[in-house]
């Protein structure tokens, strides 16, 4: 069986105010593929009612290190209150969204995810010897590496989150 280490536990964004619904998935997906992430959507929900919507989606992307190893980012997207306004920027309107989104990610260093290691009692056994001293150094840097994509993927979606927060104070006129 494959073994899986949690890496980072709930770092968890919070934003609340207008936003693009769409661009924010553009923002993930390029991010992703731009890191060598293949996608993996575990589950999507939309449920719409007459005031606003609700969306909520887990994904898994993850990232080959090599055949021993690859990064997970699990993502738990739950937007809420999601209504469609119209704001006047720069004297030219656009529709955007506003709502509440909350976003946690867990960061995970799947070992033996081929299950090569598995298939004989003595294997597994070298595996443990490996895990413990000989690949001990390179599963700190790949745990280190981890860290450092999910706080990059962290920051580039409350950056952008962060510039809608700025356009609307711009259209507000403050």
């Amino acid at each position: 069986m494959a073994e899986r280490r949690l890496i980072v536990d709930h770092l968890k964004l919070t934003y609340e105010g207008l936003f693009d619904v769409t661009e924010l998935y553009q923002v993930i997906d390029t991010w992703l593929r731009e890191r060598g992430f293949d996608k993996r959507d575990v589950r999507q929900r939309e449920h719409a009612t007459k005031d606003a919507k609700y969306i909520e989606m887990e994904l898994q992307p993850w990232k080959k290190i090599t055949d021993y190893a690859r990064h997970v980012i699990k993502m738990e997207l739950k937007m809420s209150g999601i209504k469609d306004v119209e704001v006047e920027m720069n004297s030219h309107k656009t529709r955007l969204n506003r709502g509440k989104v909350s976003i946690i990610f867990d960061g995970y260093l799947d070992t033996d995810y081929e299950h090569k290691w598995e298939q004989k009692p003595m294997l597994f056994v070298l595996r443990t010897i490996f895990d413990k001293w000989i690949y001990k150094s390179y599963m700190s840097n790949w745990e280190s590496e981890l860290v450092e994509s999910v706080n990059q993927l962290y920051s580039t979606i409350k950056g952008f989150l962060n510039l809608y927060s700025y356009k609307s104070q711009i259209a507000q006129g403050r």
